[in-house]
């Protein structure tokens, strides 16, 4: 869809579309049609994005559409749509919305029956996901973490257990801490991926696991500046004598003193509420290592 199409409407569209996170060459040719064609841009940052448009020559005007005045200033874009206008959504870079600006005024286009066209394009996260040779079939997207350590702990122990690949956003000052607290979380051994400053000059993808990728960046000054984006491997059960909390290792241990295996098992079952079956085995493989 094109703004020509929606020539037979009456209502304008918005376009949501996507810029380079980096380097240039990766905008669309579909996507700099757009910013041609539509009537106006609202831009996150109308000073950062009109360097952009300057260099592909294009002269369509900018209004800023920002965090800070996206709810106030939703209607006066609301307003062009409204009376046929076309109007282009981007930030500052990559897709709009992903921990961008945009989402009021999606919401309030959509419920006023505005056509609402998304124009794909580069994403921080799909990009650094595509070469991090994490799991990428199932993954959660988390964003920016707090900013203070208690509250950036605490949201890391609610996703502790997450099996998914975890994917973060983080600030240059912040990332060391972001790593550390990450290491204390989630331990040494979790494996991770740093993806720094995509597809600029200074691109780096550091994988390696968490206590030696906080001892990494904390040894390399430069590893500490530009876009960061941050991917954890999932939560994995452990198996076998570990996955039994010592509380219920210390039961059946006492059980097994005083009864055959499969009986001690049974009962430590119903006494700690681990599996049956789990307890039968580490029973069982303790029973050999005698």
């Amino acid at each position: 869809m094109t703004p020509s199409a929606a020539a037979n409407s009456p209502l304008g569209s918005l376009y949501v579309v996507a810029t380079p996170i980096g380097n240039l060459d990766d905008i669309s040719a579909r996507a700099l049609n757009i910013l041609r064609s539509v009537a106006l841009v609202a831009a996150e940052d109308t000073r950062h994005s009109a360097r952009l448009m300057q260099h592909f020559g294009i002269g369509t005007p900018l209004a800023a559409c920002h965090e800070h005045n996206e709810r106030d200033q939703g209607g006066r874009f609301l307003a062009r749509l409204l009376a046929g206008d076309d109007v282009a959504l981007i930030s500052d870079a990559g897709t709009p919305l992903i921990s961008d600006p945009g989402y009021h005024l999606v919401r309030q286009a959509r419920a006023a029956g505005i056509a609402v066209v998304p124009v794909p394009g580069a994403c921080a996260l799909i990009a650094a996901l595509s070469a991090a040779g994490l799991p990428s079939d199932r993954f959660i997207f988390e964003g920016f973490l707090p900013a203070k350590t208690a509250g950036r702990r605490a949201r890391l122990e609610q996703v502790k257990e997450e099996p998914r690949t975890l994917i973060f956003y983080e600030a240059p000052h912040r990332i060391l801490e972001c790593l550390q607290d990450m290491q204390a979380v989630f331990g040494d051994e979790r494996p991770a991926l740093l993806a720094r400053e995509l597809t600029k000059t200074f691109e780096t993808l550091k994988g390696m696991p968490l206590a030696e990728l906080a001892a990494w960046v904390a040894a390399d000054s430069n590893q500490q500046r530009g876009e960061c984006v941050v991917l954890v491997a999932g939560w994995q059960a452990p198996e076998g004598e570990e996955a039994v909390n010592a509380e219920a290792l210390r039961i059946l241990n006492l059980l097994l003193a005083e009864m055959p295996l499969k009986r001690a098992a049974a009962l430590a079952a119903e006494i700690t509420g681990v599996r049956k079956n789990l307890l039968y085995q580490v029973a069982l493989g303790q029973q050999k290592d005698l």
